[in-house]
């Protein structure tokens, strides 16, 4: 890239301090500039691309000359806007426009990717699968994670011949170093012992691929002792015959076929106290038949995430309610849910990650960081990008002021953060909601136009000057940039 990213502290919160970037611009020039003081250190990217609706189209990419084209697109050179174009159906490049547009991005952000880092992408039906295409290629299919399906709208949108009430998130690693957290249970734990809460969790594998002939470590017995039992109806076992566990159970099913175990012998053993059953691990308790179980004291208060997020408060409706609520109006169509995002970042992060989000809308990616740090005393840090498109005229945020989205984006992180701190407390006394605002721009050093009539001149001129209107704030960012300096290094003037 010939551009630059320029300082714009007047619309920044909390300049000297912060460690969030806000940064305004074409995505594709501003993930080039991001290259060398951002490989490999962003643990998560959420991105939420325009979907291939062929309507509004905004990402044209022209590579001859991309920054004036920039300029054009945002209305900064053509004051006829040339804003938005169109990708119809009827098209023969219909797919090819949007894939086009999504496939140098993809690969500029995978390098960006932590060993360990996670994408998570947005998008519908028009695109899913070409899509999925992109990012085996890109990302490997090795290090397809998972294709979500969210119930963003249970009424469903009625415009086809089926309500269509879903959308997809798809989830790629950058290797095989990446590892999901998991979330955590809606549980309240009834049974107690001298270790903490726990609920009961049967130990033998339902799987009925599994059996002594393949598994053969897996089958062994339990011997139960009756007499010794805690507040529960839980009684005492041991896997050797000892003097009073006389009751000997294998892993049969129901109708008497054999499986096996979860655990082997050996964990088992380690699992079991014989002198206190409070510390005891593994219990068992009988059947209304008679018959006896044996069961593991499940203490875990997280899960898996599953493949279906149909929760009420990740419906688009919850996000829209969000921005009405923090600005009194519907400033923006669609936006996505504050507790999705939260999803996205407690699967991937960890307390000072890096998240980057480079379709960033409304900010609701932003919002989420402060929102997880705030409730679990994080140091998660956000880079937001978006393009500053025009809002239409007609608009509720063109009415109430906000000439472009990232007006809107940066307006949200301000009123978001102090609705947080507010309602936090002191145990959001530290909490960063700051962001400092970077701009694209074209490069701060002067092209070389030497007048060859009169070169020493035109040496100095060069040497002693940059770009008219610049600072020197603007010079040091631009050397940040290209020494591969993080943008959120301490600057003394």
């Amino acid at each position: 890239s010939l551009g630059t990213l320029r300082p714009c502290k007047d619309e920044s919160k909390d300049w000297d301090t912060t460690e969030n970037l806000y940064i305004e611009g074409d995505n594709l020039e501003v993930l080039k500039l991001l290259q060398k003081s951002y490989y490999g250190k962003v643990k998560m990217i959420y991105i939420d691309p325009p979907y291939n609706t062929g309507k509004d189209f905004v990402y044209k990419d022209d590579f001859h000359d991309s920054l004036e084209n920039y300029k054009r697109i945002t209305g900064q050179v053509d004051e006829e806007g040339n804003r938005i174009s169109t990708n119809p159906e009827t098209s023969g490049r219909y797919h090819t426009d949007w894939l086009n547009m999504m496939y140098p991005r993809l690969r500029l952000a995978r390098n960006l990717l932590a060993d360990d880092g996670v994408i998570f992408i947005s998008i519908d039906d028009n695109e899913i699968d070409n899509l999925k295409k992109v990012c085996n290629e890109i990302f490997g299919e090795d290090n397809f994670i998972a294709q979500i399906m969210s119930v963003s709208n249970p009424g469903g949108r009625d415009y086809k011949q089926i309500a269509v009430m879903h959308e997809y998130i798809l989830i790629y690693a950058k290797s095989g170093f990446a590892e999901l957290n998991e979330i955590q249970k809606d549980i309240e734990f009834s049974m107690f012992d001298d270790n903490g809460g726990y609920e009961l969790r049967e130990l033998r594998n339902r799987n009925p691929k599994f059996h002594r002939g393949n598994r053969p470590n897996l089958f062994y017995a339990f011997y139960i002792n009756a007499q010794v039992q805690d507040e529960y109806g839980c009684c005492a076992v041991s896997v050797t015959k000892e003097q009073g566990y006389d009751i000997e159970v294998c892993p049969y099913n129901s109708i008497g076929i054999e499986s096996v175990w979860r655990w082997g012998k050996p964990k088992s053993t380690q699992n079991i106290d014989l002198l206190n059953i409070r510390n005891s691990n593994i219990v068992a308790r009988q059947k209304n038949d008679g018959g006896w179980n044996i069961y593991e004291k499940n203490r875990k208060s997280t899960t898996k995430a599953k493949s279906i997020w149909d929760e009420t408060n990740m419906r688009t409706e919850d996000g829209t309610r969000l921005v009405r609520l923090l600005f009194g109006k519907t400033l923006f169509d669609h936006p996505k849910s504050l507790a999705l995002l939260e999803r996205c970042c407690q699967l991937a992060t960890e307390e000072d990650s890096i998240i980057l989000d480079f379709f960033s809308g409304s900010a609701t990616t932003a919002h989420a960081v402060m929102q997880l740090n705030a409730e679990d005393g994080g140091n998660r840090k956000f880079i937001m990008v978006q393009l500053p498109e025009l809002t239409e005229e007609k608009s509720e945020a063109y009415k109430a002021g906000f000439m472009n989205i990232c007006e809107i984006g940066k307006e949200r992180i301000r009123r978001a953060g102090e609705k947080i701190k507010e309602e936090k407390g002191l145990e959001a006394k530290n909490l960063d909601i700051g962001f400092k605002v970077l701009k694209l721009d074209t490069s701060n050093i002067r092209k070389w136009q030497p007048d060859y009539d009169n070169l020493e001149q035109s040496i100095l001129d060069y040497v002693d000057n940059y770009m008219e209107g610049r600072t020197e704030l603007d010079v040091v960012y631009e050397i940040m940039l290209k020494y591969g300096l993080d943008l959120t290094y301490p600057v003394d003037e």
